[in-house]
């Protein structure tokens, strides 16, 4: 038996209801995020920060939204040492629960005319209760399904968590949007916007009760039984794969910016700046996001065959190029060009985004996999995803053009082509192995 099939492989079955759970329990927790961050774009200036300016309050929204990206690298430290301490699957009931729980309390919120500056406060506080949570989610669904399929299919089986990031915009989008149709402007903004952060109460239910019922990591129980878990995780990562959490935080950083651009800027954009209905954007994102749906695995599947890197890289190029024809095509007003810019840009993304999961997960041993992979995604999201919406509209409000936010994007991503470079190729490595011996860069 070659070094690459010594991964214990449980049964078919029991890898899909892996699989399941990962992506329903990912899918909440998303889902739980994005709608934090599209209320953020659409109402959140008005009901939390209603004297300033249009643009402005948006700009102090996105801030409160960012505070969600800050807590995910301690949630990711938290988790992912207990993670690597107590088990996968413990980790990720307690981290659903939390981001249910915050989400359902930003649903009761009082506004800024009800309680003033308070408001707002409340409002970080809950969303960095958020950002703990999927800051210990990512890692934890990931290796769950890592660990627990074929080493062959690595690519596929941890791809299918990264689906969780388009259903739980395609929920997030699509109740919000249900919303704004059956209720008129000034209901929306009163009760509204409140439905699909109470929608999260009950959705968690179900994906507590199966994420219950799947077995701990296979891998996982190996280092428990042979007594040889990290005894601080973090430590041991910090001093011996050092190269690696850098080499993970930017091939992350680009994918970020690039994502939160392509789904998350563009309803400020259009709807803010452009002055078009916010249905545009919000329509063009939801019909993308389906897309992704299947594209997702299909580059997760394609990693493995032709390896991670070529796959990454061809993502990462086509979205450096195509961030220049994006925003010109939003600038048509035209819906049908909105949908094709923004279709093309998330079949970019997931070219990187399918690999991604598998590409920064196997840098790092198993005892302290948990901890080393979080570590490095989690904290690219601080540069990537949290400023990306911020830098963005102070950006457009600095310079009054799109073409000093694609020479950002694009800035961001080529640190991601490098550190792709850069990084081993990661796709046919035993995760038995350290990989602290094996070369950067090689094949």
């Amino acid at each position: 038996m070659s070094a690459v099939n010594r991964v214990p492989a449980t049964q078919p079955s029991s890898v899909r209801k892996v699989i399941v759970a990962s992506l329903i329990g990912t899918s909440l927790e998303w889902y739980d995020f994005f709608i934090y961050g599209t209320a953020a774009a659409l109402v959140f200036n008005e009901i939390f920060f209603p004297s300033f300016e249009p643009l402005v309050g948006t700009l102090l929204a996105f801030t409160t939204y960012a505070v969600g990206f800050i807590a995910r690298p301690l949630g990711g430290l938290i988790f992912g040492h207990y993670g690597d301490r107590v088990g996968r699957k413990n980790v990720l009931v307690v981290t659903l629960m939390l981001m249910g729980i915050a989400t359902f309390l930003i649903g009761l919120m009082p506004t800024y005319a009800s309680i003033g500056v308070w408001a707002p406060i409340l409002l970080v506080a809950l969303r960095f209760l958020q950002g703990l949570g999927l800051g210990g989610e990512w890692g934890g669904a990931v290796l769950m399904t890592l660990e627990s399929g074929e080493s062959n299919k690595r690519g596929l089986n941890a791809s299918w968590p990264q689906v969780g990031v388009p259903i739980g915009l395609l929920l997030a989008n699509g109740v919000l949007s249900l919303m704004s149709v059956l209720t008129n402007e000034a209901a929306f903004l009163s009760w509204g916007w409140r439905v699909p952060f109470l929608l999260s109460g009950l959705l968690v239910i179900v994906g507590l009760w199966i994420r219950m019922t799947i077995a701990e990591s296979p891998l996982f129980r190996e280092v428990e039984e042979s007594h040889t878990k990290a005894g601080a995780p973090i430590l041991e990562v910090l001093r011996r794969y050092p190269k690696q959490v850098l080499l993970a935080i930017g091939a992350r950083v680009g994918v970020d910016v690039a994502f939160y651009t392509f789904v998350l800027f563009i309803t400020t954009y259009v709807a803010t700046y452009l002055k078009l209905p916010r249905s545009y954007a919000l329509n063009a994102v939801l019909i993308a996001a389906a897309v992704q749906v299947v594209l997702i695995p299909l580059f997760g599947s394609l990693s493995d065959r032709l390896a991670r890197r070529p796959v990454y890289l061809a993502g990462a190029i086509g979205a450096a190029v195509w961030v220049f024809v994006f925003f010109p095509m939003l600038d048509t007003g035209q819906f049908w060009l909105i949908v094709l810019a923004t279709v093309i840009a998330l079949v970019l993304h997931a070219a990187m985004y399918g690999p991604q999961a598998a590409f920064i997960s196997e840098m790092f041993p198993t005892k302290v996999r948990y901890t080393g992979a979080s570590m490095g995604y989690q904290l690219a999201g601080i540069i990537g995803g949290a400023l990306a919406p911020i830098i963005s509209v102070a950006l457009l409000d600095r310079y009054d053009t799109s073409i000093a936010v694609s020479i950002y994007a694009v800035a961001m991503l080529l640190v991601t082509i490098i550190c792709v470079l850069l990084a081993p190729e990661t796709s046919k490595i035993d995760l038995h192995a350290d990989p602290a011996k094996q070369p950067m860069g090689s094949q």
